[in-house]
């Protein structure tokens, strides 16, 4: 019997729009058993920071596991079986947990996740931020990872389907209204 597609999904857009709530319903639809990663590294002395992952928290259903997983994604991806559904939350903070790689070791790390995904036998539902909206960031760790956080959102962006944008209390199908960059043009920001 051949391998079944996996479902990956994604879903972008800027600081509090709806993503991670659009997100969680896709999850629920899914009628599968839901782990959540969360790849946010835990802080104690940050209340704030605290505030924002507990709210998280008290959204999900008591049903859905919870990992927590701020650098091992692709290990993670490649655990889950055919009756899971990944839901991500998000690629932005997996990839500010990993900033201090050199180009060469988060290359290898980008590569590595884009194939358990390509593998994955769940379906996957992503997160990621939109960074890259406004200006350039006056800081070199800003610049680094707005540039990367862009280039893992084209990446998958490029393998999920759907890709929804979530922005302004709308959810945009971009699947269904846009036009996919052709592979070359992915493939040239490396």
């Amino acid at each position: 019997m051949p391998k079944l597609t996996p479902k990956i999904i994604l879903v972008t857009g800027p600081a509090r729009s709806g993503k991670s709530e659009w997100a969680e319903s896709l999850a629920v639809q899914s009628q599968k058993s839901v782990i959540y990663v969360a790849t946010a590294q835990l802080n104690p002395d940050d209340q704030e920071w605290q505030a924002r992952i507990e709210q998280h928290r008290q959204r999900r259903p008591k049903s859905w596991k919870t990992l927590q997983v701020s650098i091992e994604l692709a290990e993670t991806i490649r655990e889950s079986t055919v009756s899971d559904c990944l839901l991500i939350d998000s690629l932005g903070t997996w990839l500010a947990n990993l900033l201090e790689q050199d180009a060469d070791l988060w290359q290898k790390t980008l590569e590595t996740l884009l194939q358990s995904l390509e593998q994955a036998e769940s379906e996957i539902i992503l997160v990621a931020e939109e960074a890259g909206w406004g200006v350039v960031p006056a800081y070199a760790i800003g610049r680094l990872f707005r540039d990367r956080l862009g280039m893992v959102v084209r990446r998958v962006g490029a393998i999920a389907h759907p890709v929804y944008l979530v922005t302004g209390g709308h959810v945009l199908n971009l699947s269904q209204i846009g036009t996919p960059l052709p592979q070359f043009l992915i493939d040239e920001i490396l």
